[in-house]
C-alpha cells in the first residue's frame, strides 16, 4: 500500500493534538474520542505510519481536525499572525535611518513600493535629510557567494545524520575521531554495529558523506531560496502571499515537499486561498518550514532587517501560523543585518529578536538559548539543557527547538564559520535545515569565499543539483551575481 508522508488524516490528527497542547488549546476531550475509536499516535519521526486505518477513523480524524481548529487558544493575544499586530507586540522594532515606516502588505495585495524618504526637519533654509542608499556600503557580492556556500555547506554536514537522535550523532562522529565535530561525517571507519544501531539517513547516505560529496545534491533547503530568487525575478520584492502559491503551483513539484509545505500545497490544489492555506488541517505550521524559505528575504534587504522580516512574513503565511511564522521573520532580520557588512553575530541575532513578538513562546526559547550560550563553556552542555527543555514537547522539525539550537549555536561559536555550522549540526534535531541557516548567516560575517576553509567548500566543485527551474548545475557564483541583481533593483 502506498502511504503517502505528511497528508494522511489518521496521521495528522496525532500532531494536531501535540500542536493543540502547545498553542493553549485544550485537546483532552478530543483526544478521548480518538483513543476510545482505536486511534493511533502520530507516526514519532516518519512522516506516514506504518499502516492505513479503517475508513470510518478516517472520516473520523477528519472530523476531529476540523474540531481542534476551532478550539480557542489561551495564547492569541499573545501569539497573534497578522503582521500589524505582530509589530504591536515587539518594542524593539528594527527601524531604518531615514526611511519612513511601510504599511505591511496584505496576502493579496501589492506590499507598499519603495519607502518615502523621511521629510526635510524644519529648522532654517537648506535643512534636509540625506537619503540612505537602499543597499548599504558594506555589502559585498562575494559575501553573497560566501552565504550561497554556508548554507550549501551547513546543510551537507546535517544531511547524513537527519532524523538521528543526540546519541547516535555523537557516538557517529566520535567513532572517526570527529568529536567536537570538526568536518564532514564519514563511514570509514565506523563499527558495523553502530551504523546498524544508527543508520545514515536513507536518501542522504550516498551523496553527503566525506568519501561520495560530489557537488551540491538536491535539498529543500537550496530549493526554496531557489524558488525565492525566482519569486523576486518575477515579481520584485513587492510581490504578494497569493503571487508565492502561484509560483509553487507552477514550479515546485510536491513530492519535493514536506510537512506544511505539502499541506499546504494540497490545499491550493482543493481550492482553499491564502492564508488559510496555512491553517486547514495543517497540523506543522508552526514546525520549520517557513524559516529555512527566510534566506532570500534577508539576502535581498542588506541592512534593512524590517523589511527583510515582512517579506519573510508575506512568504511565510501561505504555510505557517504565529511561531512558525515568528521564525522565518528572526532568521530573515539577522541575515539582512549580517549582509550589511557592518555588524558582528551578536548585533545580528537581537536585531533577528526584535522582530519576534515579545511574550511569544519563540521568545522566550530564544532568550533563554542566547543566554545559555553566552555562559556555558562546554557546548554539548547547551544541547543538553535545550533538549531537556524543549525535547519532551515538540516534534524534532517544530521551529521553537531548531531555532533556538540555531541561536545558541551562533552565539557560542561567536559566528565562526565553522564552528557555528559544526555546533548547529551536532545539536540534533532538524540537522541540515540548522546548519544551512547557521552557514548562511556565519558565511555573511565571513564576507567572502576565500574565508570559508578549503576542505569545505572544495567538495561542493561549485555546483547544485536541484529540480527548480533551470537553476540545475547552477554555481553558487552565479547564484550570488543573480541575488545581488535582486538586491540592488530599485
Amino acid at each position: 500500500m502506498l502511504r503517502l508522508t505528511w497528508v494522511q488524516p489518521e496521521d495528522l490528527l496525532g500532531h494536531e493534538l501535540r500542536q493543540a497542547r502547545l498553542d493553549g488549546r485544550e485537546p483532552s476531550a478530543v483526544e478521548a474520542r480518538w483513543r476510545a475509536a482505536g486511534g493511533p499516535e502520530a507516526p514519532e519521526r516518519a512522516g506516514a505510519s506504518a499502516r492505513g486505518v479503517s475508513r470510518y477513523l478516517r472520516l473520523l480524524a477528519e472530523d476531529l481536525l476540523d474540531e481542534l481548529a476551532d478550539l480557542p487558544s489561551a495564547l492569541a493575544e499573545d501569539e497573534p499572525t497578522d503582521l500589524a499586530r505582530i509589530r504591536s507586540l515587539c518594542p524593539n522594532w528594527p527601524t531604518r535611518a531615514g526611511r519612513a515606516e511601510p504599511a505591511p502588505g496584505g496576502h493579496g495585495q501589492r506590499a507598499a513600493g519603495p519607502r518615502p524618504e523621511c521629510p526635510a526637519p524644519s529648522g532654517g533654509a537648506g535643512s534636509s535629510v540625506v537619503a540612505e542608499p537602499r543597499v548599504p556600503a558594506g555589502f559585498r557580492p562575494a559575501a553573497l557567494e560566501a552565504a550561497w556556500l554556508g548554507r550549501a555547506i551547513g546543510c551537507l554536514l546535517g544531511k547524513p545524520v537527519e532524523k538521528l537522535p543526540l546519541d547516535g550523532i555523537r557516538a557517529l562522529a566520535g567513532a572517526t575521531g570527529n568529536w567536537p565535530l570538526a568536518g564532514y561525517f564519514t563511514a570509514r571507519g565506523v563499527p558495523a554495529d553502530l551504523l546498524a544501531a544508527h543508520p545514515w539517513n536513507r536518501r542522504s547516505a550516498a551523496t553527503s558523506l566525506a568519501e561520495n560529496i560530489d557537488g551540491m545534491p538536491e535539498d529543500d533547503d537550496l530549493n526554496y531560496p531557489l524558488l525565492n530568487l525566482l519569486l523576486l525575478q518575477r515579481h520584485g520584492r513587492n510581490f504578494t502571499t497569493d503571487d508565492v502559491a502561484r509560483l509553487w503551483l507552477e514550479e515546485l513539484p510536491p513530492g519535493r515537499t514536506f510537512t506544511a509545505e505539502r499541506l499546504a500545497h494540497r490545499n491550493l490544489l482543493a481550492g482553499i486561498e491564502p492564508p488559510h492555506t496555512a491553517r486547514h488541517r495543517n497540523p506543522f505550521r508552526e514546525w520549520i518550514g517557513a524559516l529555512i524559505r527566510a534566506d532570500m528575504h534577508g539576502w535581498s534587504n542588506p541592512g534593512d532587517p524590517a523589511a527583510a522580516a515582512e517579506q519573510a512574513h508575506r512568504d511565510a503565511v501561505l504555510t505557517h501560523t504565529a511561531n512558525g511564522v515568528y521564525a522565518a521573520m528572526f532568521a530573515a532580520a539577522a541575515i539582512a543585518t549580517a549582509a550589511s557588512g557592518t555588524h558582528g553575530v551578536h548585533a545580528c541575532l537581537r536585531a533577528g529578536r526584535a522582530v519576534v513578538p515579545a511574550r511569544s513562546r519563540l521568545a522566550a526559547a530564544l532568550d533563554h538559548a542566547v543566554g545559555l550560550a553566552a555562559s556555558e563553556r562546554d557546548f554539548d552542555r547547551v544541547v543538553d539543557e535545550l533538549h531537556a527543555v524543549h525535547g519532551p514537547g515538540h516534534h524534532w522539525v517544530h521551529a521553537l527547538p531548531n531555532t533556538a539550537l540555531i541561536a545558541a549555536a551562533l552565539t557560542h561559536a561567536d559566528g565562526d564559520f565553522t564552528g557555528s555550522v559544526c555546533r548547529a549540526v551536532s545539536g540534533g534535531w532538524d540537522t541540515d535545515s540548522n546548519g544551512a541557516t547557521a552557514g548562511s548567516i556565519a558565511g555573511l560575517l565571513a564576507g567572502s569565499p576565500t574565508a570559508l576553509p578549503d576542505r569545505w567548500r572544495a567538495p561542493l566543485k561549485n555546483r547544485l543539483a536541484t529540480t527548480v527551474a533551470d537553476f540545475d548545475g547552477t554555481g553558487f557564483d552565479t547564484l550570488a551575481h543573480l541575488t545581488h541583481l535582486e538586491a540592488t533593483r530599485s
